[in-house]
């Protein structure tokens, strides 16, 4: 036993630097890498996983927690034998909690489960000293003594075995009770391989999907923030140079796998098998060997196969230190691969401080995204910058004909433009390619209403409704279609549902106070402001509209209230200023009306309202001077 706790360090060698020096160096180098992005923006789907996230932000963080918790479950399955040779008998509480946090990763992140099969082969290989090919040789020669088997029984391994299998089932049952049995629901343009017919296809182009992760290993020079949408064409013929790729791997894999399981050298084998251990065990459901996976890459599956990746380079650099004479150019070639790598890291932790560079960076690498593309546009969209955004989302709707969203996005803003024709046309494919496309849907009746389709666009609206039953805007926008047909009742009643839906509607309760206003029905109008003014405080539209209410109820000094706390939220709104000068002029208060005309139309003086009003009003002060003369 004490061979084994001896040989243990071999494996897993501690730092040649003392442990503060390595904490120092290892913490220094990842500053270097990433600290240009620490103060970046949120971006790509970190809105939906943290922004608008009601549960935690620590969603984001799930690579990270999971390697984490999958590495202190390989170091208490360690610590499992490090401990038996103090006490000699290994120590059952290190494996069971070696598989609680292997539990804890598969909660962090699914692949955190694979650290249980890692578990098992550096068992039976590494600690085990296993020699597959000698097992081999004798189950070939009928040898019945198979000493090797015999003396792992006996040391225990049945026994740990049998804890990592119960574990990892105890697991994947608690998985199943939690998340159910049915796998997601993906998109040919997610995993365009998966969806091919030909099984041959299949495995050509998940070999293929193999070796481009590998290089991205090698050389993380082409990084892209999504790698699906024909961002990598099939392969469908033997003729494609792409197999080339295929046969590199295999070459390399099966070279590796035979050093490591036939090598007359047990110290050799152990360190490879370790090494191939990390790198291809965590990998393995990213693979689509078990079952679909939503990606054609991702680079985040690579973080664990990384820690193999680094032991491997790190075993050849080491072997190749040994037998060649200029040691010195080894060492730089070792400090130059480094320096390239955090160079590399720079450059992309730079890349991912904000949207417009991270969309940019990935056009370069797959220009033929869609989703590059649309992504693009919709930053350019968001910034106002309409002209760009549409040539972006045209791309984006060529390369996939069937980008629903794409459609959506540009026939919203074609609508914004008044082009109605094409974005009617757009939006009518997008239902037509995904008919429970409810935000489609609603653009569609806001289209269709623009252009004076009544019926078209209340069939659209119930439409989206009936696809996304809590659809407050959809609920405002039947609203306005209502009330454009004079059908004032259902459209207090669509925005109402607005406003039970989502309580900060701002525009819906605005409406609603606006169309009580000139109907006439004061009274209700002001329940309804003051109602919204309840669950929105701060809004100054609300007060505003509440405003104008209670001045024409003739509560002038509760109206002026509403109207300078709405102002000193909003000073250069023209219409707040006009609006309370109005208010002085009914409440006679004239120079304070004087006062707040001329301020609205400097704002804003093509008003032509107010300037009637500013004329009115200065005759009057006029017609007061010469009485009192």
């Amino acid at each position: 036993m004490a061979e084994l706790d001896a040989n243990l360090d071999h494996i897993i060698p501690s730092s040649v630097l003392a442990p503060f020096w390595a904490k120092l160096v290892v913490g220094f180098v990842s500053l270097v890498c990433f600290a240009r992005s620490y103060d970046g923006d949120f971006v790509f789907d970190d809105s939906e996983a943290i922004i608008n996230n009601k549960v935690a932000g620590v969603v984001g963080r799930a690579d990270l927690l999971g390697a984490l918790f999958f590495l202190l479950s390989f170091l208490g399955y360690c610590k499992a034998f490090r401990e038996r040779n103090k006490e000699g008998t290994h120590s059952t509480f290190w494996v069971l909690l070696s598989v609680l946090l292997g539990a804890v990763a598969m909660l962090c992140k699914e692949q955190g489960i694979t650290v249980l099969g890692l578990n098992a082969v550096f068992d039976i290989l590494v600690i085990g000293k296993l020699n597959v090919l000698e097992v081999v040789q004798k189950v070939l020669h009928k040898d019945k003594s198979l000493e090797n088997l015999g003396a792992l029984r006996n040391g225990g391994l049945l026994f740990r075995m049998t804890l990592l299998a119960s574990g990892g089932a105890g697991v994947l049952y608690m998985r199943w009770k939690i998340m159910g049995t049915g796998p997601p629901a993906f998109t040919e343009v997610d995993n365009p391989a998966s969806f091919a017919d030909s099984m041959l296809v299949r495995a050509i182009n998940y070999n293929y999907y193999y070796s481009l992760n590998a290089w991205l290993l090698l050389c993380p020079w082409w990084l892209c923030f999504d790698w699906s949408m024909g961002c990598i064409p099939l392969i469908k013929s033997a003729g494609d140079w792409r197999v080339i790729a295929l046969a590199a791997l295999w070459f390399c894999l099966i070279g590796l796998i035979c050093q490591a399981l036939c090598s007359e050298d047990s110290h050799k084998r152990r360190i490879l098998t370790l090494g191939l251990g990390f790198l291809i065990i965590p990998f393995l459901p990213a693979s689509n060997l078990f079952f679909r996976v939503g990606f054609v890459v991702a680079e985040r599956a690579l973080y664990l196969p990384s820690a193999g990746y680094c032991a491997l380079l790190t075993f050849g650099l080491g072997a190749l230190s040994k037998h060649a004479k200029k040691k010195k150019l080894i060492a730089a070639v070792v400090l130059g691969i480094l320096f390239i790598n955090v160079l590399r890291c720079m450059i992309r932790s730079g890349e991912w401080r904000n949207e417009e560079q991270l969309f940019r960076s990935a056009l370069s690498v797959c220009p033929l995204n869609a989703k590059v593309h649309y992504n693009v546009g919709k930053n350019l969209a968001d910034k106002g910058n309409q002209t760009a955004a549409i040539r972006y989302y045209r791309e984006a709707v060529r390369l996939n004909p069937k980008y629903v969203h794409a459609m959506n996005n540009l026939g919203n803003i074609l609508k914004e433009r008044n082009e109605l024709q094409e974005a009617e046309e757009l939006l009518s494919l997008a239902v037509q390619i995904q008919p429970d496309f409810a935000a489609a849907w609603m653009n569609l009746g806001i289209v269709q209403n623009s252009l004076k389709r009544f019926e078209a666009a209340e069939q659209s609206y119930r439409t989206a409704i009936k696809h996304r039953r809590k659809y407050p805007d959809c609920y405002y926008n039947l609203g306005r279609l209502y009330a454009d047909l004079n059908r004032h009742v259902d459209a207090l009643n669509a925005w109402r549902n607005a406003t039970v839906l989502k309580p900060e509607h701002s525009l819906a309760w605005n409406n609603m106070i606006i169309l009580l206003d000139n109907t006439g029905n004061l009274a209700q109008a002001e329940a309804v402001g003051r109602e919204a003014l309840e669950l929105i405080p701060n809004d100054h539209s609300l007060m505003f509209s509440l405003a104008n209410v209670l001045g024409k109820s003739q509560k002038y000094k509760e109206s002026e209230a509403l109207f300078l706390k709405a102002i000193k939220a909003h000073p250069n709104a023209a219409s707040y200023h006009g609006n309370l000068a109005v208010l002085y002029h009914r409440w006679g208060h004239l120079d304070l009306a004087k006062k707040h005309y001329e301020i609205s139309l400097q704002l804003d003086p093509t008003a032509s309202g107010t300037k009637e009003n500013y004329g009115l009003l200065r005759r009057k002060l006029e017609q007061k001077q010469k009485k009192d003369v």
